[in-house]
């Protein structure tokens, strides 16, 4: 077990080492948070329509995607589609990042909508509004409202699962604590240090969820 001092040391020695994939840690995480939330609205939406085959391929997709682990996913999305189109390594791990976490970000949603009152549903349709312009205006604000909380913590989730770009070669904090690992030959002390990083990104992440939940409580009150 490497000593605090030692820790330390390597620490401040390998900052620069680490400035760049964590920048791209960054990166990786916001395009599979946007995306992800797109295709989970999206799904959750598909889920609750009154078109018969909707609920179906909702449904199967929710299935297939929590049924298989990510790293599959990703190395699918990374060598299936590569003799089709080249996504590179950025996009075929942000986008099974994405498609991963849209599953259970649509069954965030689809509880925050159905958590609406259906009196408010009757409401905009008694004002003339059609469905889908009830859902825009009235209905989807609220749910988004209550889906802060459990949101945040799929976030977090897509955070640390980003290390598993790693494995397609890309060049993100976890890879870097590997490189350097089997370089010194230190493998305790660089994954030790990567856990830091991480530590440190999902309590500031955490902090800022915490904040827009309490924002967001005062103006309820």
């Amino acid at each position: 077990m490497p000593s605090i001092s030692h820790l330390i040391e390597e620490f401040i020695r390998t900052f620069p080492f680490f400035l760049k994939p964590l920048l791209l840690t960054f990166e990786l995480t916001f395009a599979s948070v946007v995306v992800g939330t797109v295709i989970g609205l999206f799904v959750a939406l598909l889920k609750i329509s009154k078109f018969p085959i909707g609920p179906i391929i909702a449904n199967v997709y929710i299935t297939v995607i929590r049924g298989t682990p990510l790293i599959v996913q990703i190395f699918v999305l990374y060598f299936g589609f590569y003799k089709v189109v080249d996504l590179g390594q950025f996009w075929s791990a942000a986008l099974a990042l994405a498609v991963h976490s849209g599953a259970y970000i649509a069954e965030i949603f689809r509880g925050a909508i159905q958590s609406i009152d259906k009196g408010q549903l009757e409401a905009g349709l008694s004002l003339g509004m059609s469905p889908a312009q009830t859902m825009r205006r009235i209905i989807l604000p609220q749910a988004l409202k209550r889906s802060i909380p459990p949101l945040g913590n799929q976030f977090i989730l897509s955070l640390k699962e980003s290390s598993l770009a790693a494995f397609i070669a890309m060049d993100e904090l976890f890879a870097m604590a590997r490189r350097l690992s089997a370089e010194t030959f230190d493998e305790m002390t660089f994954f030790l240090i990567v856990a830091v990083y991480y530590l440190v990104i999902v309590m500031l992440f955490t902090y800022l969820v915490n904040k827009m939940e309490k924002r967001l409580a005062k103006g309820d009150s």
